[in-house]
């Protein structure tokens, strides 16, 4: 009944079982959603060693297929079934290398995007969120599936083990390399995130910069125009005959004084 319901729950965890008769190895496929990009999703890959058969099971049927297409070219006729394991996990591990370098690649061109300013902010925080979250399920998922292999290959008959030595070291290797390679690009996708937030926050500097520069220009225009807009008897100004002209002509030479001085301040 345990071993049943392993096999059946969706949610079981990577785990290594070692019965007289069967070794029950769960572990994980893991691959990008079709409709949300750089999101993982996962299936369970139950692989079932007995004496002289071994069987792997996944509820999802494409899932199946692709490894299978995948195990087949890499198989031989005279390949033992610890070997024919080593190469399903060798499977699973350079499927998620792929996914690596699919993320890797992607965050070069999101960083390039953002630096140009041609991205949106929704979609940018989207893909940081989406990556993260599966960067943090390859470390965690690695972490555990290089245990398995640790114990299914202390648990392998000394002469096969020595036959094995290389296969599974390099496997280890490569797990370990998924584990450092997430850790990396989860701090690069922090950097990414401080970048665009960083550029956003300038844009906004500037946009404030640019009203308070306005609001420079328009400052003496309007004590001026204020003063002689009070309508007092006693002002002489009011009765010059040029006096509209040079008003006017002193307000365009403090403005584009006011203007050419921001210029040069580069607040414009």
């Amino acid at each position: 009944e345990h071993f049943y319901e392993d096999i059946s729950n969706e949610d079981q965890s990577v785990a290594y079982d070692d019965w007289e008769d069967f070794k029950l190895i769960t572990v994980k496929y893991i691959f990008f959603q079709e409709d949300e990009f750089l999101l993982y999703d996962e299936e369970n890959i139950s692989i079932i060693k007995m004496e002289n058969k071994l069987i792997f099971l996944s509820e999802n049927k494409d899932v199946i297929i692709e490894i299978s297409k995948k195990f087949q070219k890499r198989i031989r006729t005279n390949d033992n079934i610890e070997l024919a394991i080593y190469k399903i996990l060798d499977i699973l591990v350079d499927n998620a290398m792929l996914m690596i370098d699919v993320i890797d690649e992607s965050l070069e061109n999101l960083e390039d995007n953002i630096l140009a300013c041609d991205v949106e902010e929704e979609d940018v925080q989207k893909d940081i969120y989406n990556t993260r979250r599966t960067l943090n399920r390859i470390s965690k998922l690695f972490i555990q599936e290089t245990d398995i292999i640790n114990k299914i290959y202390h648990d392998l008959p000394l002469k096969i083990k020595k036959e094995l030595k290389y296969e599974f070291a390099d496997l280890k290797e490569h797990a370990k390399f998924l584990i450092n390679e997430s850790k990396t690009l989860l701090d690069r996708t922090g950097y990414l995130l401080n970048v665009h937030m960083g550029i956003l926050s300038n844009r906004m500097n500037q946009a404030m910069q640019r009203l308070a520069a306005i609001s420079i220009i328009f400052m003496p225009l309007s004590f001026i125009v204020g003063n002689y807009g009070m309508n007092f008897d006693n002002m002489p100004e009011l009765h010059t005959k040029y006096g509209y002209f040079w008003v006017s002509s002193i307000n365009v030479v403090i403005a584009g004084g006011i203007f050419i001085w921001l210029k040069k301040k580069k607040w414009i």
